[in-house]
């Protein structure tokens, strides 16, 4: 059940709150012991482009899966072909299968997805589109289902398309990121519009059909800065995920069209980390206090002046991430880790790059059982612009991939408050934002990431999948 309502704090006071959750004698404190590293290719695609590479973006959801036994990757090789591969859990070696498809521009937004609808047994992948066109290909049904016993091969999958199945969604598209419902029905999660105007949608696969469910965020509306005013927007979601009791989280932020927000024009106009739920499978969505603030495919969407919705409040001086992460923890509690330029060292990002790598920190925010947000600075500096990956083992200990495959950890009887290195990125020359497979955790107890080497200009380099086991 979802906790009581939550109020909006100030900044200095959820930075300053903590909690203590109830300490159980057995519980382990976090930590990891690195036992795999294996190679899925030895000449990746590379290329940087808003300072990231398109094998291996933080929020690609899933670029990296575990189901029934086997794990699943999906990259760009050199030549640009999509590949989708799979091994048995604690496999050295991989079976790949080169799709028909290759990437068309070089642009790291571009990344290849993945999903599993579990009613019927197939593999989804949708790949290749940043506010234009997707290409998506589905595997033969029951593939997901016995894999020991199914070939690993192109006849597998069927032919790539550029509708689902026939449904065409949007010539803007955005952020394919699936999901599994409770009863394994498959959504996919997608942006309609471009950056600074445009809106989230759903559409949900049966097992015999995709049907838009229709957009649930709203692009209108008046946000007013210090400094000035923006009139369009779109939301940007740090996920979309079910947590243990059916419910469907999503933490956000807010990025304005209008520059006219920022104290400088070197920032990002985001503003704010939001949380809103769903306890109907996404049809309509609520805030913290229960009240619903937009319909999937209706009137009343998720707007920027709904009551109730920030987490954490934040201006547009401060260069805050998109795109962040979320988890849930095993009481179905929502967390998040959001990063920026905390105001101690600058009022005024002038160069959101530059200073996120000199100055840019992680926070943890949640909600406690009282429904209030928390939120603890994670003392390790970011250097670098990009992105960090929130995941739980079985004692909810909370564990953060930075970029370059650092680890940082915090157990649950501190309230997650104690965090601290645990593995810091030694050895593995990740060029930054790895890809994690937040599945694998829960099933088995490791944490699996996807990683591509640093490389030069355009020059291909290994991209490995590195495993760590964590307490059990």
């Amino acid at each position: 059940m979802r906790p009581p309502a939550a109020g909006v704090l100030s900044a200095a006071l959820l930075t300053a709150l903590t909690v203590t959750a109830p300490a159980h004698a057995a519980d382990p404190a976090p930590s990891v012991t690195r036992i795999a590293d294996t190679e899925l290719d030895s000449r990746a695609v590379y290329f940087v482009s808003y300072d990231g590479l398109v094998n291996n973006n933080a929020f690609q959801k899933n670029g990296l899966l575990t189901y029934k036994g086997y794990q699943y990757a999906a990259w760009y090789t050199a030549e640009r072909n999509a590949v989708v591969a799979r091994r048995p859990l604690n496999a050295t070696t991989w079976e790949t299968v080169t799709l028909p498809h290759k990437l068309t521009v070089n642009d790291s937004h571009n990344v290849i997805s993945m999903g599993i609808s579990r009613i019927d047994g197939r593999l989804h992948l949708n790949m290749d589109s940043h506010s234009n066109g997707f290409f998506y290909v589905k595997s033969a049904a029951g593939l997901m289902n016995s894999p020991a016993g199914r070939a690993w091969n192109d006849k597998a999958f069927g032919a790539v398309r550029t509708t689902l199945d026939g449904l065409t969604l949007t010539d803007r598209f955005t952020y394919p990121q699936f999901v599994s419902t409770p009863e394994g029905r498959l959504q996919l999660s997608y942006r309609a519009g471009v950056s600074g105007n445009g809106t989230n949608g759903l559409a949900e696969y049966d097992g015999h059909r995709w049907r838009a469910l229709g957009e649930w965020t709203g692009a209108t509306g008046t946000y007013t800065s210090e400094h000035g005013s923006s009139t369009r927007r779109n939301m940007y979601l740090h996920g979309i995920d079910y947590g243990p009791d059916g419910t469907l989280h999503a933490f956000f932020t807010w990025r304005e069209q209008n520059g006219a927000v920022m104290c400088a024009g070197g920032g990002l106009t985001n503003h704010d980390t939001g949380y809103v739920h769903s306890t109907d499978r996404g049809r309509t969505w609520r805030n913290p206090a229960g009240e619903v603030v937009g319909t999937t495919g209706g009137q009343d969407r998720v707007s920027v002046d709904d009551a109730g919705t920030v987490a954490d409040p934040l201006n547009p001086d401060h260069a805050l991430m998109n795109q962040e992460s979320q988890a849930t923890d095993s009481a179905g509690r929502p967390h998040a880790v959001v990063s920026y330029v905390p105001g101690r060292f600058t009022r005024c990002s002038t160069d959101y790059v530059a200073d996120r790598v000199k100055y840019g920190r992680a926070f943890h925010v949640f909600e406690d059982a009282a429904g209030r947000w928390k939120k603890t600075e994670i003392p390790v500096p970011l250097n670098s612009s990009q992105r960090t990956h929130l995941v739980f083992d079985t004692h909810d200990n909370a564990y953060a991939v930075m970029p370059y495959g650092r680890i940082v950890a915090a157990s649950r009887t501190s309230g997650w408050t104690d965090w601290k290195t645990v593995f810091d990125g030694s050895g593995l020359n990740a060029f930054g934002e790895v890809v994690v497979d937040d599945t694998r955790v829960a099933q088995d107890g490791i944490l699996s990431f996807m990683y591509q080497q640093k490389s030069t200009g355009t020059t291909p380099s290994p991209i490995r999948v590195v495993d760590f086991r964590l307490p059990r």
